[in-house]
């Protein structure tokens, strides 16, 4: 019989040969992995300051370019404030005193610029390059065209999170922002289900996504516009504290809240553990008679239509974007994990996750330039938000397997072709399109320094 002392002695050893093993299981980062992570930050640290463009022409204020010669001298809505995310994380990092002061011109310069073409019926351009005319970027129609993204208060409250919550540089623009976010209320939001909707197909961001590319007009209440909107308002309500306005606070906290019951109410899917778009297109529930089989009866009279929408089982990668923002429950978030992101044959792939699920019909991962192809090429801003989403809900495993993911792609192609691209094969990780693309590729900075426990720069 082992001694008290010994008994203590060996349980010691014990415990810490079991501490030792799950340190090697758990906390072991490859070396591939190590390596890739160097080669990225040697690339993004040298090239990081190719985003940056001085005013020029119809850009009234130097912005951030997505970067590579597709998009060369455009400042682009959801681009230049994820591009904005993954700079201060390089700042964070090794920027200077004067790095950083420099960059802020050039990051509230994107925001500047688009409320500069931005009047009160809250048309927002999606795209303002230099050549732009101010005259023609208004469309005729300006309430039945898709407009800027839902995220231009998000990259706002970003900065001036950053700044310590000094919102005044944007005080005499703000009312323009609420003229935005009035316009997205009352012309693409569809009363019924309380989902926005887009208008068509045009700029979407992800470009042929099946629940809206090529559907009828107005006709599909996406979820990845929807967890976009929830955020603005949230971020919306953050702006008018710090700008001293409770009362407008407090009625855009009021609509977040509506729009996340709204998301739960219509786009959570139960059957599947996902949450999915939303077909509103749907014909009007009629009480006006007309003849029927040589009758006067009104159609469907006995049980007309109860539900204001359908969903579209369609797996897009955006439903993870209700973990992003926060909308779905703890238990939802866990069946999204168990029963999607962890599947091989739907969403995860050797290389991050598929843009869209390789069983569906429509999968494809051929190149193309316009649309962009998100039909199931790995994306680097899809797997950086569904990462995200992870973390936020306490998936670290599974994050840090899809950070891993995204090392090992973006560090091959550096090792290959000395350059990012704009979308990947999932499992071969071989590059589609676009070399030289910069933009929200360098977010993996942000994953690299959460796996390295540093400090992590976060959107809003």
């Amino acid at each position: 019989m082992l001694s008290m002392k010994n008994y203590f002695a060996s349980a010691k050893l014990i415990i810490a040969a079991l501490v030792l093993s799950s340190g090697a299981a758990l906390g072991q980062v490859p070396d591939s992995i190590l390596a890739y992570s160097k080669l990225i930050r040697q690339h993004i640290y040298s090239d990081y300051k190719g985003m940056f463009r001085s005013a020029h022409g119809a850009l009234h204020y130097p912005y951030i370019t997505p970067g590579s010669n597709a998009y060369a001298n455009d400042l682009w809505d959801w681009d230049s404030w994820l591009s904005n995310v993954a700079l201060r994380q390089i700042l964070t990092d090794r920027g200077n005193d004067k790095e950083q002061k420099d960059a802020v011109a050039y990051e509230q310069g994107c925001i500047l610029n688009f409320l500069s073409y931005t009047g009160f019926d809250g048309y927002m351009p999606i795209l303002i390059s230099q050549k732009s005319s101010a005259d023609k970027m208004k469309p005729i129609n300006l309430y039945k065209t898709n407009m800027h993204k839902p995220v231009i208060a998000q990259h706002a409250a970003f900065l001036i999170k950053l700044n310590g919550g000094n919102a005044e540089w944007l005080r005499e623009q703000f009312s323009l922002m609420q003229a935005f976010i009035n316009n997205y209320e009352t012309h693409h939001r569809h009363k019924p289900t309380g989902l926005y909707y887009w208008q068509d197909d045009l700029a979407i961001g992800v470009d042929n996504d099946p629940s809206t590319f090529f559907r009828p007009t107005g006709s599909s209440a996406s979820i990845f516009l929807n967890c976009l909107m929830y955020k603005e308002l949230k971020a919306m309500v953050y702006i008018a504290e710090c700008l001293k306005l409770p009362e407008v606070a407090k009625e855009y906290n009021t609509d977040a809240e509506d729009l996340k019951a709204a998301i739960q109410k219509n786009c959570w899917d139960e059957k599947d553990g996902f949450f999915y778009s939303v077909d509103i297109n749907l014909r009007p529930v009629t009480e006006t008679p007309s003849i029927i089989f040589g009758q006067s009866m009104i159609l469907h009279s006995g049980y007309p239509r109860t539900y204001d929408g359908l969903i579209q089982r369609i797996g897009v990668w955006s439903g993870f974007l209700a973990m992003w923002a926060g909308i779905a429950t703890p238990a939802q978030a866990k069946r999204m994990v168990d029963e999607n992101f962890e599947i091989p044959a739907t969403f995860n792939a050797k290389f991050g996750i598929r843009t869209l699920s390789k069983l569906e019909k429509m999968y494809s991962v051929r190149a193309s330039n316009n649309p962009s192809n998100w039909l199931g090429p790995v994306w680097g801003i899809s797997n950086y938000l569904v990462y995200r989403g992870l973390v936020k809900y306490g998936f670290a495993k599974q994050a840090r397997e899809l950070v891993n993911k995204t090392i090992t792609l973006f560090g091959r192609d550096l090792q290959q072709t000395g350059a990012l691209h704009e979308y990947y094969e999932p499992d071969s990780g071989q590059p589609i399109l676009n070399k030289g693309f910069q933009n929200w590729n360098y977010l993996v900075l942000n994953m690299i320094d959460w796996t390295d426990g540093q400090t992590v720069v976060e959107e809003f």
